[in-house]
């Protein structure tokens, strides 16, 4: 019986390790849970309302409640607001739809690449960038800086992976602290 009570007692144990070691991140002050979609779980993120407005008006919030699997560079709104002024706006009238959707598709890529592997493809690279297609055509590149994760848009603008691998049903997160802009 004794044998038995440890035996249970380190598979108890285990899990716990387990469970503890896959636990998402919290974001924006909320806790993010794997088994939602990338936008069932922006909405409770207080750095992401830019984000979620913009999905919104894009009328992206389907695509982005699909299937997947999707890896998305999710902008905080610290990132928007260091756009130049009035681009927000400007990207948020009905009129820009198109434009807008151009941008926030250009924070998707098809897959679920998970921070480690993002990196392991960059340090694998010739030149030491992992370069991806995003769903509106547009290249991103990854880079690791200083043992940090580095995201470049297409016109080499760098953000910095703030909290990676935030785990979605349909695929994963990672924030970033810059948006990713197409030409």
């Amino acid at each position: 019986m004794k044998s038995y009570l440890i035996f249970a007692s380190v598979i108890l144990a285990g899990t716990l390790a387990h469970a503890a070691m896959t636990e998402n991140p919290e974001v924006g002050g909320a806790p993010m849970f794997a088994e939602r979609n990338i936008v069932e779980n922006a909405v409770n993120s207080a750095d992401h309302t830019t984000l979620v407005a913009a999905v919104q008006a894009a009328e992206l919030v389907d695509a982005l409640q699909g299937e997947g699997p999707m890896t998305v560079f999710a902008p905080v709104n610290a990132a928007f607001d260091a756009l130049p002024a009035g681009t927000v706006d400007t990207l948020l009238q009905p009129e820009n739809k198109a434009m807008l959707q151009r941008v926030l598709t250009s924070h998707v890529v098809a897959g679920n690449l998970t921070g480690a592997e993002l990196m392991r493809r960059a340090r694998a690279s010739r030149d030491g960038f992992f370069h991806l297609e995003t769903l509106s055509g547009a290249p991103l590149s990854a880079q690791v800086r200083g043992g940090s994760l580095w995201i470049y848009d297409q016109s080499g603008n760098a953000g910095r992976v703030t909290i990676a691998d935030v785990r979605q049903s349909n695929g994963v997160i990672h924030v970033v602290d810059t948006v990713l802009l197409p030409r």
